[in-house]
């Protein structure tokens, strides 16, 4: 059996998520949860799993660093996949409770942001409370005392993991909340897959104490046609005003004109990974 490591614990984003891509692809590998994004990343690339599953973007609250930063700094990590997975907070309790009695909230920092106008609308007097993940949260409240009025912003699964009961559903405030993740493998491995690759990540350091280096580098897919959907820039750790760009790019250009844009921006670049062409899957639970 293959494995592919997911961050933990069950019933958080990431498990529903990496269920479903294992539902549809033809490769299905055994879960295996880690603590952190970072020891999922690691332990792909020491070969102890066969891929690693991680978030890299929310749409709301932006990208997720550590997964960033560790693709930065390893020679070995490609991406295979991306997924795209529609978020869906409910509002969980141990028993049907009036939502007007409801005394504290548990959840992750993220899900309370992005709920933030459906509690102050509905819940203005609870306490709302920070829990390690949303799954966690859901634990709070199975452990409770019915009486002590407790309820989790979490995912479905996880409430029903632990026995609660949903008291309000789709309670974020943005109906189009998704995250990204990336399906992570060590250099050169193979996967059973003919989907389209729609898009191409690299990832550069360049020259950033030069005017207009950055500049430059747009321009060599601007000049090629090659559309450039997203770019983002993380601290090299080098030194105060040196950065890493990350640039996905669409594989839709004409005939070597993605390579070749790739190649220029690899001579105007101080360094330059290419992580590889993968297919984008976009979810829909409506």
């Amino acid at each position: 059996m293959r494995h592919m490591g997911i961050l933990g614990p069950k019933g958080t984003h990431s498990e529903a998520a990496a269920v479903y891509l294992n539902s549809i692809v033809d490769e299905s590998m055994e879960l295996v949860i880690y603590p952190e994004i970072y020891d999922v990343l690691t332990a792909v690339e020491d070969g102890r799993i066969n891929a690693g599953f991680v978030p890299v973007e929310n749409s709301l609250e932006g990208s997720i660093n550590i997964t960033l930063d560790t693709l930065a700094r390893s020679d070995n990590l490609i991406v295979t996949r991306e997924l795209i997975w529609p978020v869906h907070n409910q509002l969980m309790a141990k028993s049907e409770i009036k939502i007007a009695d409801i005394k504290r909230i548990f959840s992750h920092s993220q899900p309370i942001s992005q709920c933030r106008n459906y509690l102050l609308k509905n819940c203005p007097n609870a306490e709302v409370c920070t829990a390690s993940s949303t799954a966690k949260a859901a634990e709070i409240v199975a452990a409770s005392d019915t009486n002590e009025g407790l309820a989790a912003i979490c995912t479905k699964r996880a409430g029903e993991l632990n026995g609660l009961v949903s008291l309000a559903k789709e309670i974020q405030d943005n109906k189009y909340n998704s995250t990204r993740f990336f399906e992570i493998r060590r250099r050169g491995a193979e996967i059973a897959d003919e989907s389209p690759k729609n898009k191409v990540l690299i990832i550069c350091q360049i020259r950033g104490e030069r005017a207009g280096a950055l500049c430059e580098v747009l321009e060599e897919f601007a000049f090629r046609e090659v559309n450039m959907t997203r770019i983002e820039s993380r601290p090299a750790r080098t030194k105060l005003g040196e950065y890493i760009f990350f640039f996905d790019l669409d594989t839709h250009a004409a005939e070597g004109m993605l390579e070749e844009s790739i190649e220029a921006v690899n001579k105007k670049s101080i360094w330059l990974k290419n992580l590889g062409a993968f297919p984008v899957i976009t979810v829909n639970m409506d």
